[in-house]
């Protein structure tokens, strides 16, 4: 008898692997055990575009971060996402979108805006495997899965993951929501046992060089409870639905 597989991941698929992160922080937060058991990954941050001019006053985040009235908070940001990744043998690579808090909604960046440049990203780092954030709770979160999602429909050969983000995977129902969405796509997120490093101190400083993060963070999302809880990272892998499964979706 056949050995069962669901959900085993072949490898060879994760030769060369990019975790696209809405913010400077989010990728590492929530796949810093996948990257350190695949040295010389890429982090493509996809909002990690300064301003053409910051607020007069710092928004409540950056003022929450220590950053203050003239501070330049995307370069210091910058530096912080190199620091980080290069804890875990990562590279980084930024789009030039900027941040909502900084945005007029009414003009804020659509997946549409965001895909073209995404996917010539891709193309450029000449990846094999795509982890997209899952798109929970943020609206810049939102757009970059959605844009992920439009990418993967002109790159169906590369292997298409979500992770989890910390912190927004445990608010009610939008984890459910955001399964049941792709489901309904005919898009099937399945877990994967994606091979991993899970090294707790290791991922614990790559978080922590995002030091103008760590008091919002906590504040707003109990970071550090979340390392003394051990909470780990999940991955989907997003497939097409096996053969006679298509209807799933439809039983009530």
């Amino acid at each position: 008898m056949d050995e069962p597989s669901w959900g085993e991941v072949d490898p060879y698929l994760l030769r060369r692997v990019v975790v696209v992160s809405p913010h400077f922080d989010d990728g590492v937060l929530g796949a810093s055990y996948l990257l350190a058991r695949h040295p010389g990954s890429t982090v493509l941050t996809v909002f990690g575009g300064r301003p053409d001019a910051y607020p007069d006053e710092p928004t409540e985040w950056d003022a929450s971060g220590g950053f203050a009235r003239g501070d330049d908070v995307v370069g210091a940001r910058r530096e912080e996402d190199r620091q980080a990744l290069a804890v875990l043998g990562a590279e980084q690579f930024w789009l030039e979108f900027v941040d909502h808090q900084y945005d007029d909604p009414r003009s804020h960046p659509r997946p549409q805006a965001v895909a073209p440049e995404l996917l010539a990203a891709v193309e450029r780092l000449e990846v094999s495997a795509v982890f997209l954030p899952t798109g929970l709770g943020h609206p810049d979160h939102v757009v970059t899965h959605e844009a992920g999602l439009l990418v993967r429909e002109e790159r169906p050969d590369l292997a298409w993951f979500c992770y989890q983000e910390a912190g927004y995977a445990q608010l009610p129902g939008l984890l459910a929501w955001r399964v049941s969405k792709l489901l309904r796509a005919g898009i099937w997120p399945t877990p994967s046992l994606v091979p991993i490093a899970p090294d707790r101190e290791r991922k614990q400083r790559a978080v922590w060089s995002y030091t103008s993060q760590i008091g919002p963070l906590d504040a707003v999302q109990r970071l550090s409870r979340g390392f003394e809880s051990g909470n780990g990272e999940q991955f989907w892998q997003l497939a097409p639905p096996p053969d006679g499964w298509e209807g799933l979706v439809e039983l009530e």
